[in-house]
């Protein structure tokens, strides 16, 4: 063994290896990233060129075995915050186009001429049921027919929009 600093210390890593993993894990509640962190701390410590004198190896080696755990947090930390900033501008763009705003205007405006086609008395029991979820034994009971003359209504009224929207397409 070289009398190296760098060596010894590489020497006790190796020597001391089971226990430092065993603290790293209380310490940070993974095995994993225990284990982790302890390859990373290895491939520093094999890739260093020079280490000053250190006075307590043990608390040097943890000290080492811990920052390593930290950073490797933070870099998962990172690109997770990144993954979230990519995925929330993935996000699609829910507001129409103006394309399909003029579209939507454009078929509001068909219907309304539809609807106004109507005779009033249809109108009014279909936009009730329809638009107004009124119940038809309400509408019957406010405009003093029986609830078959609004089932009839609606239905009429249902089949006169069906046929001019067809119209309207072809």
């Amino acid at each position: 063994m070289s009398d190296s600093p760098l060596a010894a210390i590489r020497a006790r890593f190796l020597a001391r290896y089971d226990n430092l993993k065993a603290r790293l894990t209380q310490r940070l509640g993974s095995k994993d990233l225990a284990g982790d962190a302890m390859q990373d701390a290895w491939l520093r410590l094999a890739g260093a060129e020079t280490v000053s004198v250190v006075q307590n190896p043990d608390s040097y080696l943890f000290r080492v075995v811990l920052n390593v755990a930290e950073d490797r947090r933070r870099r998962e930390r990172r690109h997770r915050n990144a993954l979230d900033i990519d995925t929330a501008l993935d996000v699609r763009d829910e507001t129409a186009t103006p394309e399909e705003v003029l579209l939507a205007q454009s078929d509001l405006d068909a219907f309304r001429n539809i609807i106004a086609e109507l005779p009033e008395r249809r109108r009014t029991i279909f936009l009730a049921a329809r638009f107004g979820n009124m119940p038809r034994q309400e509408i019957a009971d406010r405009l003093g027919i029986s609830r078959r003359s609004v089932t009839r209504e609606i239905m009429l009224a249902h089949m006169h929009c069906v046929a001019r929207r067809k119209e309207m397409s072809e």
